[in-house]
């Protein structure tokens, strides 16, 4: 039988990337079946592969989340216990925008192709009356990249996951400023299970929940700064769609 394909948002910290490896190598322990960890550069790409159904578990985040349910008929497994997906908007340490309503037409915007951050980052800029046709859009291929514009002077304000912005070095950090942060709560990365892995989402649920009760799985959760998993049920995952359904209406 050929290896199951695990793949991850292309948004979490390159700071993580070992910690993936490590969680695969476990999984497959305690799956007793092949698993290959797929990672990609950019949503597009990964996306791509989605369509083609060459990836059966993902830890997506909640953007794509929708898109896997509804289109794809992936079903939720479980999602990281310690935290949910915030977006930042931040500005270089000098600028002089001290709140949302600072910021005018034209204001220049770094921003990543993360789905749901710049979804959130553009709801948290209609208060200064802007939205995509009077504001200038500046793609980044990263959050290290987005923190370059705005510290190269070629952005104005930059849109971060919450977690990314915190796993910037002290240095990075220190030169810029937090202008505003969303408080939803309720919206979270999840591990998604394919139709062709659905077979085992008991046995995933079970070994995942029970990790951070056990050395080895504490030692796998560390490497990945997640404390524990908790089970993502079908209500509370329809939730969660439902909301950023509402967002992008």
């Amino acid at each position: 039988m050929s290896a199951y394909t695990l793949s991850v948002s292309p948004d979490f910290s390159p700071e993580h990337l070992s910690g993936w490896f490590i969680f695969n190598t476990w999984l497959q322990r305690q799956l007793e079946t092949s698993l290959h960890l797929e990672l990609y550069d950019d949503f597009d790409s990964q996306r791509r592969d989605i369509q083609l159904d060459k990836i059966d578990l993902i830890y997506a985040n909640p953007f794509d989340a929708a898109m896997l349910v509804r289109e794809k008929g992936f079903k939720a497994v479980v999602r990281p216990s310690n935290t949910s997906d915030e977006t930042i908007i931040a500005v270089p340490k000098a600028s002089l925008f001290k709140s949302i309503d600072d910021l005018t037409e034209g204001t220049i915007i770094a921003t990543t192709h993360d789905p749901d951050v710049h979804m959130m980052g553009m709801i948290m800029i209609e208060p200064a009356d802007l939205d995509s046709s009077n504001v200038v859009i500046v793609p980044a291929h990263s959050y290290v990249i987005v923190a370059k514009r705005l510290l190269n002077g070629q952005a104005d304000i930059g849109f971060f996951l919450k977690e990314a912005f915190l796993d910037l070095s002290d240095l990075i950090r220190s030169q810029m400023r937090v202008l505003v942060e969303s408080q939803i709560g309720v919206i979270h990365h999840t591990l998604l299970a394919g139709p062709g892995i659905q077979h085992l989402i008991p046995t995933i649920s079970e070994r995942l929940l029970a990790m951070q009760n056990e050395p080895k799985g504490r030692a796998v959760l560390d490497s990945m700064q997640i404390s524990g998993w908790i089970r993502m049920n079908q209500e509370d995952t329809e939730f969660m769609i439902d909301l950023i359904d509402t967002l992008i209406d």
